[in-house]
C-alpha cells in the first residue's frame, strides 16, 4: 500500500479488498484531499449530482471538454466537484469542495500534465444526508474508483439507491473489510464485482440493473479504457449522448447544456435500461432491460434542470412557460384580481413569462437575484437557508408597494423559502400576495436523489393549499394541477416519475417503504432519518 501522493494505492490507513487508484495531489488546494484519508464510522451520504464524460479519438487531452462540460452543470451540485482522466492504464483524479472554479487559459497546459489522457469523467455533487463537514464532503466527492484482482473501474453517478441496506450487507458478506462513503461507491463496487465474475461489461451492467432498486444514471471507464454509460430500468435521471462536429470526441452528459458549452451535437437521450459503449469502432447501444417502464423525474422540468437544456427535443424554459399559462387557465379569478406579476428568480422567471402571455398582466421585474450569491437554497442545510434566502433576493420596494402581486414560484417543499420571500414582499408594502406554484403539491418523499426524504419535512404532506397559504403568509397558494404539468411536458403519466405528488413510486421497495412510513407518520410516529436508511422494510439479509 502506498500513501497519499502516490499514483496508485489503497486509501491511506485502510486495508481494503477494493483499493482506490488515486492521482497525485494535482492541485495545491486550500483544503487537503480528505478523500485519501481514513473512512471510519460516519453515516452514509445520499447524493444528487451532475455527470459528464468524454473520449477523444485523436488522442488529444480530454480535460478541457470535461472541465467545460462540468462547469455548465454547476447548478446541479454546489458542495463539491471532481475530475478524472484515464491515460495508459492509470486513473488521474482531482477532487475539491465548492463549485467548479474558473481556470486561467494560460494555465490549461499545466492541467494537461496534471490530468493527462484522452478519456475523462466529471461530477458535481450535493449531499442530502449524513455529515456535512469538509472531511465528509471530500470523502463523498466523485468520480469514484475501485480495483479488484487486476480489474479497475471509475464511475460518475447521478441518482440514489433505495435498497442500500440489503446491498451493503451483501457486499460485507462477500468482503468483510468493505466500506463505502456514498451510493456511487456502492454502485462502483457492485459493478466491479459483477465484472470480475462475468468478465463481460454487458452482463455486469445487466446484473446491476436487476439488483439495484432506485435511480442511477452512470458514465464510466474500465481499466482497459472502455468508455460506457447506462441508465436504470426506469430512466429516472437524465443522461444524454453527443459528439463534436468533426466526430473526434464523444460525450455523455446529465444535461444538453454541457454539450452546447463544448459545441457538440446532441445525438440521443439514453433509454431506460440501456447500456451505451463508445470506441474507435463507433457507438454500440444495447437495450439490457426489455420493455422498460419509463419514469423520468418530473422535478427536472420544474426546478432542477437549466432552462436552456433540452429533454426530448424541447427546451426546459418552453415547458416552464407552458406551466405558467396553465396556472392562469386553472385560476382565472385569481389572475384577474392581481395588478402585476412578480417572479421568484430564477426558476420562477420562465413561468412568469407564460403567466404574462396568458393573462396580459405586466411582468414587473422587481425581484432581483444577487448574481454572486450562488447557493441554491433548496440544497442548503436548515441553519444556512434563512440567511442565504434573505440575502439572495432583492425586492424593489417602490415597485410592489400597494400592489396585488401574482408571484410565480417553481415549487414549495418545506415552505421556509417561500415564507421568507413573502415576508420581504409584505415589508415592501405588497397589498396581496398570490402564489402561483408550477409544481403540484408535494405530498411524499423522494427516494431517487432529490433532497426531500421524509414526510415530516414536507409542508404539503400534512397541509392542503389553504392551510399552506396561512402558514407562509400568502393570500392564496395556487398549484398547477398534475394533469397540467404532465400535458405541458409532452409526456404521459406513465412516462414520468410523479411519486412525490401522487404517492405512486416506480420501484417496488420504494413504494413499500413509503406506504409503511406514511401510515406510521400519520399515526404520530416521529421519523428518525431518511426513510430508506431507517425503514424496517429494508431487507436485512
Amino acid at each position: 500500500m502506498q500513501k497519499q501522493g502516490s499514483e496508485k494505492g489503497e486509501i491511506a490507513g485502510e486495508k481494503s479488498l477494493f483499493p482506490c487508484f488515486l492521482a497525485k495531489d494535482v492541485l495545491k488546494a486550500d483544503k487537503p484531499l480528505f478523500s485519501l484519508l481514513l473512512n471510519i464510522g460516519r453515516r452514509e451520504s445520499k447524493i444528487g449530482c451532475g455527470v459528464f464524460g468524454a473520449i477523444n479519438f485523436k488522442k488529444q487531452p480530454v480535460f478541457p471538454y470535461v472541465y467545460w462540460g462540468l462547469r455548465a452543470q454547476n447548478h446541479r451540485g454546489h458542495q463539491s466537484h471532481g475530475f478524472l482522466t484515464y491515460n495508459e492504464g492509470q486513473f488521474y483524479v482531482h477532487k475539491k469542495l465548492d463549485l467548479v472554479p474558473k481556470l486561467r487559459a494560460s494555465g490549461m497546459q499545466e492541467w494537461f500534465g496534471r490530468l493527462p489522457g484522452c478519456i475523462g469523467l466529471g461530477n458535481v455533487r450535493y449531499t442530502t444526508s449524513g455529515k456535512c463537514d469538509d472531511r465528509s464532503l471530500m470523502q463523498g466527492t466523485q468520480p469514484v474508483t475501485a480495483s479488484i484482482n487486476g480489474l479497475k473501474l471509475a464511475l460518475s453517478f447521478n441518482g440514489n439507491i433505495v435498497n442500500i441496506l440489503q446491498l451493503r450487507k451483501e457486499m460485507k458478506k462477500n468482503f468483510p473489510n468493505f466500506v463505502y462513503s456514498c451510493d456511487s461507491d456502492l454502485v462502483c463496487q457492485k459493478l466491479l464485482l459483477e465484472l470480475e465474475q462475468s468478465k463481460d461489461l454487458t452482463s455486469a451492467v445487466g446484473a446491476c440493473m436487476q439488483s439495484l432498486d432506485g435511480a442511477f444514471s452512470v458514465a464510466g471507464i474500465t481499466g482497459n479504457g472502455d468508455f460506457f454509460a447506462f441508465k436504470d430500468p426506469h430512466g429516472i435521471k437524465p443522461l444524454c449522448a453527443g459528439h463534436s462536429p468533426d466526430g473526434a470526441t464523444y460525450a455523455f452528459s446529465s444535461e444538453t447544456v454541457s454539450l452546447d458549452m463544448n459545441g457538440f451535437v446532441r445525438d440521443f437521450e439514453l433509454e431506460p435500461g440501456e447500456l451505451v459503449k463508445v470506441s474507435k469502432d463507433g457507438v454500440e447501444r444495447e437495450q439490457i432491460v426489455k420493455n422498460p417502464r419509463k419514469a423520468f423525474c418530473a422535478f427536472e422540468y420544474a426546478y432542477f434542470a437549466r432552462p436552456d437544456s433540452r429533454f426530448d427535443g424541447r427546451y426546459v424554459y418552453e415547458i416552464r412557460e407552458e406551466f405558467g399559462r396553465n396556472i392562469v387557465r386553472e385560476y382565472p379569478e385569481i389572475a384577474k384580481d392581481a395588478d402585476v406579476i412578480l417572479s421568484v428568480p430564477e426558476t420562477g422567471d420562465d413561468s412568469a413569462m407564460g403567466v404574462h402571455e396568458e393573462s396580459g398582466l405586466r411582468w414587473e421585474r422587481a425581484s432581483r437575484r444577487h448574481r454572486y450569491v450562488t447557493e441554491r437554497a433548496f440544497i442548503l442545510l436548515n441553519k444556512e437557508r434563512y440567511s442565504t434566502i434573505d440575502r439572495k433576493i432583492n425586492i424593489l420596494d417602490s415597485k410592489v408597494d400597494g400592489k396585488r402581486l401574482l408571484v410565480t414560484e417553481d415549487s414549495i417543499v418545506r415552505g421556509d423559502t417561500t415564507k421568507i420571500t413573502i415576508e420581504k414582499l409584505r415589508r415592501a408594502g405588497a397589498k396581496k400576495v398570490y402564489m402561483f406554484v408550477t409544481f403540484p403539491r408535494i405530498i411524499g418523499p423522494c427516494f431517487y436523489g432529490i433532497d426531500m426524504a421524509t414526510y415530516g419535512q414536507l409542508i404539503g404532506s400534512r397541509h392542503n393549499a389553504e392551510e399552506i397559504a396561512k402558514i407562509i403568509g400568502a393570500d392564496a397558494v395556487c398549484y398547477q394541477s398534475i394533469e397540467g404539468l404532465v400535458r405541458a411536458t409532452g409526456q404521459s403519466h406513465n412516462q414520468l416519475c410523479l411519486a412525490c405528488i401522487t404517492g405512486k413510486y416506480p420501484t417496488p421497495l420504494a413504494q413499500k417503504m413509503a406506504d409503511e412510513m406514511k401510515e406510521k407518520f400519520f399515526n404520530g410516529y416521529e421519523e428518525k432519518g431518511r426513510i430508506y436508511e431507517t425503514c424496517e422494510t429494508a431487507p436485512q439479509t
